[in-house]
């Protein structure tokens, strides 16, 4: 993230110094928690948090305070949320797991093409899958209180995609490790980008196409740019909701049990939310002028082949847990 750790200090010692900004309008509260999102004001996560946040403030009497601060405006991108949070920069923060593969490769499990199509394969695969991301939290100073995924991933384009053939040479934005080597891999030419430079990126051309979610599609209103939505549904991704561990051990024992209860109580809540989001969006998108299609049963057959020799390579670079996580998932899933 940094080539240079003198660099990569001054940087957050910076963010430290504007988090403790917003910090002060707060004096009275026993303890105050900025919680740090990407995602602009009005996205399902955003809301999801401001619930969360509400109700910890209920069941602590008022004594845990947490400010949601949407669209990155404490400083802190994306892909930064993790070590953000390791660090103590933000004692809170909705990290988006496949963009923390650099971190740790086990992150990149649930993103790995078509191995988790959809919320129901998805719920299975988590069962092996968040005792895991929980130890790699704990290793990177953090708990997870719970994790909510987004809708399936499709594919917007200007042009309408058919067929392999439509992919080719595609200039479009991808957000991890498994979504590049996937999509060049398939002719097209993916380019890395955090959601804060997806719109610009548009708007100037250099990009023409975006892999993001119906919610995102309308976040961005993409139809000021773009025609088409293919749900190619070819990625499952999740957002976790971490706390610094420092700051965690802070509370009392009770207002621990508390907040710890409430997370696992409203993660089922988060994931219907993001189901109803999915139904709604696409009719936004829809309404909007973008044509919404899925990939027919052949062009479906060749994406699945090529993800399947992903999956293969991933179990052979990433190591000994995620190897037994994925076995243990398709054991059960019979895929």
């Amino acid at each position: 993230m940094f080539s240079k750790s003198i660099s990569r200090a001054l940087y957050f010692s910076t963010l430290a110094a504007a988090v403790a900004a917003f910090s002060a309008v707060q004096a009275q509260a026993a303890t105050e928690w900025q919680m740090s999102l990407a995602w602009p004001a009005g996205n399902f996560h955003v809301k999801n948090a401001e619930v969360f946040a509400e109700k910890v403030k209920e069941v602590t009497g008022g004594e845990v305070v947490i400010t949601v601060h949407p669209g990155g405006e404490l400083g802190i991108k994306g892909p930064e949320g993790m070590v953000a949070v390791r660090d103590g920069i933000v004692p809170i923060a909705d990290i988006l797991m496949n963009q923390q593969v650099g971190e740790d490769k086990y992150f990149g499990i649930e993103s790995l093409p078509y191995l988790a199509a959809g919320y129901d394969e998805l719920e299975v695969l988590h069962k092996y899958f968040r005792p895991g991301i929980d130890k790699v939290a704990e290793k990177f100073n953090q708990k997870i209180l719970f994790v909510v995924p987004w809708p399936g991933q499709a594919v917007y384009s200007k042009r309408e995609i058919t067929d392999l053939a439509s992919l080719s040479g595609l200039k479009m934005r991808v957000v991890d490790k498994n979504g590049h080597n996937f999509f060049s891999r398939l002719g097209a030419a993916p380019l890395q980008l955090p959601w804060g430079e997806v719109v610009p990126s548009l708007a100037s051309g250099v990009i023409e196409g975006v892999t993001t979610s119906s919610s995102s599609g309308v976040d961005g209103k993409f139809w000021e740019f773009l025609g088409f939505m293919n749900r190619f549904n070819w990625q499952s991704s999740s957002n976790m909701i971490n706390v610094n561990l420092d700051a965690w051990n802070d509370l009392s024992k009770e207002h621990q049990d508390a907040i710890e209860k409430l997370g696992n109580e409203m993660q089922p809540v988060f994931w219907q939310a993001s189901k109803d989001e999915d139904a709604k969006k696409l009719k936004t998108l829809a309404d909007n002028g973008i044509k919404v299609t899925s990939p027919s049963d052949g062009l479906k057959t060749e994406l699945v082949k090529v993800a399947e020799t992903m999956w293969a390579e991933f179990i052979k670079d990433a190591g000994e847990a995620a190897a037994e996580t994925i076995s243990q998932y398709r054991a059960e899933i019979g895929k």
